[in-house]
């Protein structure tokens, strides 16, 4: 199954082209761009939605991306954030729906462009005056196509050159990360598992790939080119976790994942876990995340997976 959807995603990718009822977007209106031209000349980070129920994965472009963020949604699953500064792949997906709690995780960076396969119509008005450019595919259609490899929803997926002539760099990246030698201390550590009520990620050490791979439900989690997703630093940052004002249609109220402020967080890197603490004092900053003796927990190069999990 991954060969066979591979393959299609790169023969809609050749074609240029959608399935025949084109891009369905579940929030707002289709409105075609006529010129296709790049909406973002670069200067700030790209962040795309990725659904990532069992029926999306194995993920498309996911380990091009600089960082992933992990975010509890409605019945106790998950979606995660990617975020691409230094590479852009020819596609990425599966695309889902924004959150409330996006807005806030993206107020660090400088107008990001946000790709959403659309969101719900009381949270529509919050992502137009957020500080971003919102690339849905009604106001972006032809940078997105459908896969009939796939059922929909879960066969959405974008084509990142068409809103970004380039990658914009690391100077994009305006976290408050720093990367660096490991610190002295921290413990060997093989697996580390966070689990959601629905959802489950575990973070296992390889010593020959020098990364963590990554699993989701039990199964390790892998993209449609047949690799394996792997992180060079995995941050399970523990946070207030709290009931929104928002519900789906089956009454389920999304999540809020509160990162503004400050708590506990436990860093993985080179195969051992260094328990700390993290600092985001306003929304337009970046984290920064310190030993016990005060100093900056610097990371080790490579994909960064950040897991929000419920600090209660």
């Amino acid at each position: 199954m991954t060969g066979l959807l591979a393959a299609g995603l790169a023969a809609s990718l050749a074609a240029g082209c959608t399935t025949s009822d084109g891009p369905r977007d579940d929030g707002r209106g289709q409105s075609s761009s006529a010129d296709g031209e790049s909406r973002a000349k670069g200067g700030s980070v790209l962040a795309v939605k990725i659904d990532n129920s069992r029926h999306a994965r194995p993920h498309t472009g996911l380990n091009e991306a600089d960082i992933v963020y992990v975010e509890q949604v409605e019945g106790g699953l998950s979606r995660l954030m990617a975020v691409y500064a230094q590479k852009l792949p020819k596609a990425i997906g599966p695309v889902r729906s924004a959150r409330e709690s996006d807005l806030e995780v993206l107020r660090q960076f400088d107008r990001p462009t946000l790709a959403f396969s659309g969101a719900q119509g009381k949270l529509l008005p919050k992502i137009d005056k957020a500080p971003l450019k919102a690339e849905p595919p009604g106001k972006a259609s032809d940078a997105y196509f459908r896969s009939k490899m796939r059922p929909a929803p879960h066969n959405l997926y974008l084509r990142p050159h068409r809103l970004m002539a380039k990658p914009p760099g690391t100077s994009a990246l305006t976290t408050g990360f720093r990367f660096g030698s490991a610190p002295a201390g921290g413990r060997p550590t093989a697996t580390q598992t966070v689990r959601y009520d629905a959802a489950e990620y575990t973070f296992t050490w390889s010593r020959s790939q020098k990364r963590w791979l990554v699993g989701m439900d039990d199964k390790a989690a892998g993209t449609t080119d047949g690799k394996r997703v792997m992180a060079g630093t995995v941050v399970v940052q523990y946070v207030k976790v709290r009931k929104s004002t928002f519900h789906d249609k089956l009454g389920h109220y999304t999540p809020y994942t509160e990162t503004v402020g400050s708590g506990k967080a436990r860093v993985l890197r080179d195969g051992r876990a260094y328990d700390v603490r993290w600092k985001r004092p306003k929304p337009s900053d970046g984290t920064t995340f310190t030993t016990g003796d005060g100093k900056r927990m610097n990371f080790q190069h490579g994909q960064v997976w950040v897991v929000y999990a419920n600090a209660s």
